[in-house]
């Protein structure tokens, strides 16, 4: 059973989210689209029917049909009036209806299964789309089953939330082709919302707190500023309320279940983690059946690989639990402390059973939030360790200032901005030593990330607050170094910055301080090419390690990271392994993500393109459920997605990473998101938009002064986007500038790529045998850094052929779909099969041919065999023109121009494989 993606059209804001079924589909006669409320059925089903091209019969009960029997056939015969057998079907269900008592005795329900039956036959072309069929009456089901049977030819698309593949036959057929309909992903939610003009942090939010689901998201971002819900008062803690719009929305969706589920599902919603066993400790036996009937609504997601039931939507619980009183929740905190086995989960039930004013509930909280802090449970801990700090008396200040700086650190660690920010406010309205207040603004600092607003006075007030103290005021200048690099785009300033604040820091004798200061200051100094950027990173590492360090700020990972720009994956590889487990160990989200992403980069240089899918994805998702910046995984993404997986997904992620970036101010990442972008518009063949996207990432780097080209290799990419538009001078420009560059401050791994850009620009300039010499030699220098040598490889290829040298030509496209095809890059396995092709050839074996779907494998044999595009149609009962949208994704994924090269390419149907 497939899921249906959703493409999000990147043309121009504000376009609509479609779904895109999968492509075997288009062939079935019969499919149902299931998922939860909102999800877009409704939108699949329009854009499925108008694919199948005939006018389509929709029918849409409601919930007040359900429980009418015939209502549904009724409707049916309304909407054909013209036909005499819907008339006659119309006037049996009136004779029905005027008869008193059951009409289910045999003879009647034979003759409307005849009628309908008759009916359907005689209807012109058309869809029959059932909306919402979770609402047609079980009597109109029956009937319209029977029927159908025996109009096979008659498309029939289902849209409802409740039915489920292998639980039974659907009522349209009994190989109905099953299509469940997914959540949006993040970038597919930004899209729907780019109207309302949300800043990234929001639209982050709105997307967890929606489930993806487009109706949902909608009316969450209806008001501004109500990222997902707002306190009820002030002194409702973590108790959200919607706002009007989704909480209209959401009671409907309750509203399909009996009260009974609600009371069971408001318990789910009070607990962090709710399980079934929880739930049957409190409902008793009837808890099975009640969340049965919970998941038919589309409400939760049973069966979760932690064994944990999830809602939909997290708005769902949260207005479960707006609706309670006080009092009424207090009490079902009290019931789920008793029913608890978890030790930390029953503290923290008991804490919110208890009157807030009560002082044990605090320390009930902070308990409870150290032991989840110990086992790893830093969303847990965030929550408790706030919930303690507001629990704490006003009066007794140390323990409360105490406590805030806990939630405070807490909350940077996971990346939870709201629960920072209101923490941080605990402690900053309450009278504190300089140290602490700096603590708070420091934390709060550092769990803005990119969000955070009005900096300078935020930072004016930290070191207004540190009173001059060295240790505390050289805290605060690597602060503002890392703003002033990321967000001013200044690097010099940003280097000042951090020397200034080693300086102070090692004048204090703060070795922490002192390692963080000088590995920000090596970072800067690498970007700007000054010689002892080494060295100052060399003394940060001579330095103990300190466990205040962030592991994304340690000089170990600064080292990895150059050992990157250097080329040398293995080594970086090694580094960073270690540090994954620290960061993950810590909780620190930030942190994590960082690592993750940095082993993504190394894996993918080093060729192993499943593990840097995996490093990709996990930060991808980490960010995604927390209040991080989504620009940096968004880029790590796409350079990913483009080498090892889809280049449309890395698109995605390319546009989201920039337009965060651009809400942000995040002047690097900026640079780098379009760089990824105008990387993947350039090898899907669009140069003239590549150029627009490097040109900026050219201007950006000149505005920001970075001079060494390892850190960012755009300068290739560039060059080469330039030599394909036929800008030769402003090319050999542009890599004469960057290889003197790379010679005088010695790196040597920019050497290759640029060696391959000139041998295309010589290409062009009729000089193939230079050409081939150069990339010669730079493959061979890559031969540790597979996927860059296959993609020099390529380049040969393509200089060969033009060269009219067409037997080497063969052999580089060869060894490069070769290596491509052992370290599974797909998109340049296909990129690789094309040129092939275009050479007369095809790779040995099935593994370096993308695959087709069986709809496709089937329309091409067919037409290898020689049958036209009508005598596929009739032998797959599809229409024409789905027959001629399959050829072109068959030639597009092959890599063909005709039905020639199609019977030399695809094995020919066997004879009596169409009609003749």
């Amino acid at each position: 059973m497939p899921d249906s993606a959703m493409w999000v059209s990147t043309s121009s804001e504000g376009a609509p989210v479609l779904p895109v079924l999968p492509e075997d589909v288009h062939g079935a006669r019969r499919v149902v689209l299931f998922g939860p409320p909102g999800s877009g059925k409704t939108t699949a089903a329009g854009v499925l029917g108008q694919r199948w091209g005939l006018p389509v019969l929709r029918l849409a009960p409601g919930p007040q049909d359900a429980g009418v029997p015939y209502a549904g056939l009724l409707e049916l015969a309304l909407a054909l009036p013209a036909l005499p057998a819907a008339r006659e079907l119309a006037a049996s269900l009136d004779e029905a209806a005027d008869r008193q008592g059951s009409p289910e005795d045999a003879g009647r329900a034979l003759r409307l299964r005849r009628q309908t039956a008759a009916l359907l036959r005689d209807a012109p072309p058309m869809t029959l789309v059932a909306d919402n069929a979770q609402w047609l009456d079980p009597a109109s089901a029956a009937v319209l089953g029977w029927a159908l049977r025996l109009t096979p030819d008659l498309p029939v698309i289902a849209a409802e939330r409740t039915w489920r593949p292998g639980a039974a036959g659907h009522w349209c057929g009994e190989d109905a082709y099953a299509v469940r309909i997914p959540h949006l992903t993040a970038p597919q939610v930004g899209t729907l919302l780019s109207p309302h003009r949300l800043v990234p942090y929001e639209v982050t939010r709105i997307h967890a707190h929606s489930g993806g689901n487009p109706a949902l998201a909608l009316a969450l971002a209806q008001v501004r500023g109500h990222t997902a819900a707002v306190p009820i008062d002030a002194d409702a803690e973590d108790d959200p309320v919607l706002p009007s719009p989704a909480r209209r929305l959401v009671s409907g969706w309750l509203g399909a279940v009996s009260g009974e589920v609600q009371e069971l599902l408001t318990c789910a919603a009070l607990d962090d983690r709710p399980r079934p066993d929880l739930l049957s400790a409190l409902a008793g036996p009837a808890a099975e059946t009640l969340l049965a009937e919970a998941e038919a609504a589309g409400l939760v997601h049973l069966g979760q690989p932690d064994g944990t039931i999830r809602f939909t939507a997290s708005a769902i619980g949260a207005e479960l639990v707006a609706r309670l009183p006080g009092h009424a929740r207090r009490r079902l905190h009290a019931r789920l402390a008793e029913a608890g086995r978890d030790d930390v989960r029953r503290d923290r039930h008991a804490a919110l059973a208890a009157d807030p004013a009560d002082p044990r509930s605090a320390l009930h909280a902070a308990r409870a939030a150290a032991r989840a802090r110990q086992r790893g449970e830093h969303a847990l801990a965030a929550e408790l360790s706030l919930l303690a700090a507001r629990r704490t008396p006003y009066e007794d200040g140390d323990l409360l200032t105490e406590r805030a700086l806990t939630a405070v650190r807490d909350a940077a660690h996971y990346g939870d901005l709201p629960r920072g920010r209101v923490a941080a406010r605990l402690l900053l309205d309450h009278d504190t030593t300089p140290a602490q207040r700096v603590d708070a603004l420091i934390a709060l600092i550092d769990a803005s990330g990119q969000h955070l607003h009005s900096a300078d006075e935020l930072f004016a007030d930290a070191l207004h607050s540190a009173a001059g103290r060295p240790d505390l005021t050289a805290q605060i200048l690597i602060r503002q170094s890392v703003w002033a690099n990321v967000n001013e785009g200044d690097p010099h300033r940003a280097c000042a910055l951090a020397g200034r604040a080693a300086d102070l820091a090692e004048a204090g004798g703060d070795t922490a301080t002192t390692v963080m200061a000088l590995t920000m200051q090596a970072r800067i100094r690498r970007v700007l090419g000054h010689p002892d950027a080494e060295t100052t990173l060399g003394r940060a590492v001579s330095l103990p390690r300190a466990a205040s360090v962030p592991v994304n700020g340690t000089p170990q990972h600064l080292a990895a990271r150059h050992a990157l720009f250097d080329d040398r994956p293995e080594e970086a590889r090694t580094a960073l392994l270690p540090l994954l487990v620290e960061a993950e160990r810590t909780g620190d989200a930030e942190a994590t993500v960082d690592i993750r992403r940095s082993l993504a980069e190394a894996e993918l240089r080093a060729g192993r393109c499943a593990r840097a899918l995996d490093h990709a994805h996990r930060a991808q998702a980490l960010t995604d459920e927390t209040s991080l910046s989504p620009a940096p995984a968004c880029y790590t993404s796409a350079l990913v997605e483009g080498t090892a997986g889809r280049t449309d997904l890395a698109l995605v992620h390319a546009r989201r990473g920039v337009d965060a970036a651009r809400h942000e101010g995040n002047k690097v990442f900026l640079s780098r998101n379009l760089f990824a972008l105008g990387h993947l518009l350039l090898t899907t063949g669009r140069p003239e938009e590549a150029l627009d996207a490097l040109e900026e990432v050219r201007d950006l780097e000149g505005l920001q002064q970075v001079r060494d080209p390892s850190v960012l290799r755009w300068h290739p990419e560039l060059a080469e986007a330039l030599v394909a538009l036929g800008r030769l001078d402003r090319a050999q420009s542009l890599l004469d500038d960057t290889c003197r560059t790379a010679t005088d401050l010695g790196r040597d791994s920019v050497l290759p790529s640029l060696e391959r850009s000139r041998a295309l620009l010589d290409a062009t300039r009729g000089d193939y045998d230079t050409a081939a010499r150069r990339l010669t030699g730079a493959a061979d220098r890559l031969r540790h850094l597979p996927l860059e040598r296959g993609r020099t490889l390529l380049a040969l290829s393509h200089t060969e052929r033009r060269g009219r040298r067409r037997a080497s030509a063969r052999t580089a496209a060869r060894s490069a779909a070769d290596l491509f095809t052992a370290h599974q890059a797909h998109p340049w396995i296909r990129v690789a099969t094309h040129a092939l092709d275009r050479l007369g050839t095809v790779p040995a074996g099935d593994s370096a041919h993308p695959r087709l779907t069986s709809a496709e494998q089937r329309c091409a044999e067919l037409a290898a065999a020689g049958a036209s595009n009508r005598d596929i149609a009739i032998a797959l009962t599809v229409s024409v023109k789905t027959v001629e949208a399959t050829l072109t994704r068959v030639y597009r994924k092959l890599g063909l121009h005709s039905r020639f090269q199609l019977a030399r390419t695809v094995t020919p149907a066997r004879e009596g494989g169409f009609p003749t």
